[in-house]
């Protein structure tokens, strides 16, 4: 009685292994073609293709190396800083040490997360392989190879804003100094386009490619903590400098919701929508910066904080911003947010986003009172 039963799974198995090996045999063509035309070539044609192979899986090599290994990541980085044992504001006279002042911890973590970004790592968004694409399209609009550059961007557009905070408010007396020149120098170079390499669309036009800058951003940001340090340079540690830095981080983040919001609603493809990664980690990377620059802008501007009763809202703050941290899923999904099988990623970072904003608007308008 089981034997028609059989037969019928036995040919429908048989079905599907046909169809199995036909779909191989398709995907299989090319290379065995490709294959029997070199063993009938001469070496002389063989040598040169051979190294061009070899060439290109030396360089995909690397560059699956460079966007898959995070060197330095930690969103608890900032803890090895030490920000909370410092005593007096930044540009104040220390206690007992005579001509020497307290370095700034905003700059300070400026320099520490570019430098992440070019000098621990490769600067993704500028390498030859992933402005090529794959097979022509944008990597960003695959689901491979595009998280970690999508990380340091959204790291870069936070300290980009930042540096313009420095240069314009922080690092002067406002009305009664010019303009530092080592954060003007940092500003500019940071501003620098994020996808420069050595070549653009004219190939002869040689340039300096885009880490080159990042890197003498740092530099600059480290000779301006040195002059302060030495009570050369000036920090203005005021409410309404600090006000400013919050509205440009909070304005940022009310964009990026927006990204989340629409994103999350426009496209419910879970785990096969493939830009919900880059939207996702870019959203991550404003975060991880915006922690380690709040944790030091808590100790640059620690009176102000202290005297305007903040401490216990920015505390609730930074905890906000730890937990969103504390999400890292190795595949993002954009499900449904009433779905069962495939989660929602883009909507709870959405969600975190808009509860750091919240608690920024907050202080904000405790400041401007």
């Amino acid at each position: 009685m089981l034997d028609p039963i059989i037969a019928f799974f036995q040919r429908v198995f048989a079905a599907i292994g046909r169809g199995v090996g036909l779909v191989v045999a398709w995907l299989l063509w090319p290379f065995l073609a490709a294959h029997g035309w070199y063993r009938d070539r001469s070496w002389i044609i063989k040598g040169p293709i051979l190294g061009i192979l070899l060439l290109l899986i030396l360089a995909y090599g690397q560059f699956f190396y460079r966007t898959q290994i995070w060197n330095g990541f930690d969103p608890a980085f900032v803890q090895t800083y030490k920000l909370d044992a410092r005593k007096v504001p930044a540009g104040a006279p220390l206690p007992d040490q005579a001509n020497r002042c307290q370095d700034s911890a905003v700059v300070t973590l400026a320099a520490a997360l570019t430098d992440q970004n070019v000098n621990q790592n490769t600067w993704i968004s500028s390498t030859l392989l992933y402005k090529v694409g794959f097979f022509g399209i944008d990597w960003d609009n695959t689901p491979f190879f595009d998280n970690k550059a999508s990380f340091q961007r959204g790291v870069n557009q936070v300290v980009r804003r930042t540096a313009i905070q420095l240069a314009d408010n922080l690092g002067r007396v406002r009305g009664t100094s010019g303009i530092n020149n080592d954060l003007q120098d940092a500003r500019g170079n940071i501003q620098f386009d994020e996808g420069t390499w050595y070549f653009g669309v004219d190939p002869f036009g040689f340039k300096t490619p885009t880490p080159s800058y990042y890197r003498a951003a740092v530099d600059s940001w480290n000779r301006f903590n040195t002059s302060l340090a030495n009570c050369e340079a000036v920090f203005d540690s005021r409410a309404d400098n600090l006000l400013q830095l919050l509205e440009g981080m909070a304005s940022d983040l009310g964009n990026t919701s927006d990204i989340l919001r629409r994103r999350s609603e426009e496209f419910n493809a879970g785990w096969f929508d493939t830009r919900a990664d880059d939207r996702y980690w870019f959203a991550f990377g404003q975060l991880y910066a915006q922690y380690a620059l709040l944790k030091a802008a808590h100790a640059d501007f620690a009176d102000v904080i202290r005297e305007r009763n903040l401490t216990a809202i920015w505390a609730e703050m930074e905890r906000q911003l730890q937990g969103a941290l504390k999400i890292q899923p190795a595949i993002i999904s954009n499900g449904r947010e009433d779905g069962w099988i495939m989660p929602t990623h883009l909507a709870t970072m959405g969600f975190y986003t808009l509860r750091v904003r919240s608690n920024m608007v907050e202080i904000r308008a405790i400041l401007d009172r």
